[in-house]
């Protein structure tokens, strides 16, 4: 994985807590299940990069 991409991944999962923990503090759910999505995304994304790099190493 690139740091690039580790950089993009963890720029989009700090942007997900941060709607996430404005949902929470303006009691607005949509707006607190777009950020928890967000989070989701960006750790399968880092999931899948991991991956990647499992099998370049070999």
């Amino acid at each position: 994985m690139g740091i690039g991409d580790k950089i993009k991944n963890e720029a989009e999962h700090l942007g997900g807590k941060g709607k996430e923990a404005a949902g929470n503090v303006t009691d607005n759910d949509r707006l607190k299940a777009e950020g928890q999505k967000d989070q989701i995304a960006a750790d399968a994304k880092k999931i899948g990069e991991n991956v990647k790099d499992t099998f370049k190493k070999d």
